[in-house]
């Protein structure tokens, strides 16, 4: 069953803007898991542009859900993550000039540090992730540095879909939807786990919901969004009946084999 990992960063964007106490990011995870969230993600930059150490120490302290932990493959970072423990580190590209992560992880370029960082975190327990665009190369890099879960970049998809009027069926739509799914394909045949996200909403979620093997989506602006007008908890709740919506579309739930089961 495909999972839904909420990421939480503006609600202390929202704080940091004033330097104050409020909003605080570990009511959102509450609000969020509450919401039907199987996970938290924050990412804890090295400007703290928004998430800050304590935040982070609070949510391993307090969640009752998956803490995702993304970050730059730092030795500042590493050693944060190995103290902290999260279930799941992602490794992501970092600059201090962009607003928001806006590409995949060069793994290829720096596969030795990154091998290295993947090792210390395996040794702490934790599952190390990658963020990477849907690019051969890269996952078969990720393989090589022992990454056991590979996050597909769906920005291109996401910013297609809007330039073409939200056509889902536009060619260039689903031209960049093909790169996902044979990326799915790549990951999953080298055995890592396939996840998914970067400015997805609730208007483009669905068909990357349908993708064959996908097992967790990370969405955060949207929600977030969303959440000014409707509330965290129902802002969660509406994102995660479209992603089993769609997912239930491609695999139907067999009433005889749900009645055996129960």
């Amino acid at each position: 069953m495909i999972e839904l990992g909420v990421n939480i960063d503006h609600i202390a964007t929202i704080r940091q803007a004033r330097q104050t106490y409020e909003p605080d990011p570990v009511w959102g995870a509450v609000e969020a898991h509450l919401g039907g969230a199987d996970g938290i993600t924050v990412h804890l930059r090295e400007d703290r542009r928004h998430i800050q150490d304590h935040d982070v120490e609070k949510l391993r302290l307090l969640t009752q859900i998956k803490l995702n932990l993304e970050m730059a493959a730092t030795d500042e970072m590493v050693d944060i993550a190995c103290r902290i423990r999260p279930e799941m580190a992602m490794l992501v590209p970092e600059g201090r000039h962009e607003i928001t992560t806006e590409g995949g992880l060069n793994i290829v370029g720096q596969e030795a540090k990154l091998k290295r960082a993947v090792a210390r975190l395996g040794e702490a327990g934790i599952i190390s992730s990658v963020f990477i665009d849907a690019e051969l190369p890269q996952i078969e890099a990720a393989a090589r540095i022992g990454a056991r879960v590979c996050e597909i970049h769906t920005g291109p998809y996401a910013h297609a879909f809007h330039a073409k009027g939200r056509d889902a069926e536009s060619p260039a739509v689903l031209a960049e939807l093909e790169k996902i799914r044979n990326a799915s394909e790549a990951i999953r045949s080298l055995g890592m786990r396939f996840n998914a996200g970067h400015a997805l909403n609730y208007f483009n979620v669905q068909p990357v919901a349908r993708l064959p093997g996908i097992h967790e989506l990370h969405i955060g602006h949207a929600i977030i969004s969303r959440a000014v007008f409707t509330g965290l908890r129902e802002a969660v709740r509406e994102m995660k009946r479209l992603m089993r919506e769609a997912q239930a579309s491609v695999n139907p739930v067999n009433p005889a084999a749900q009645a055996a089961a129960s």
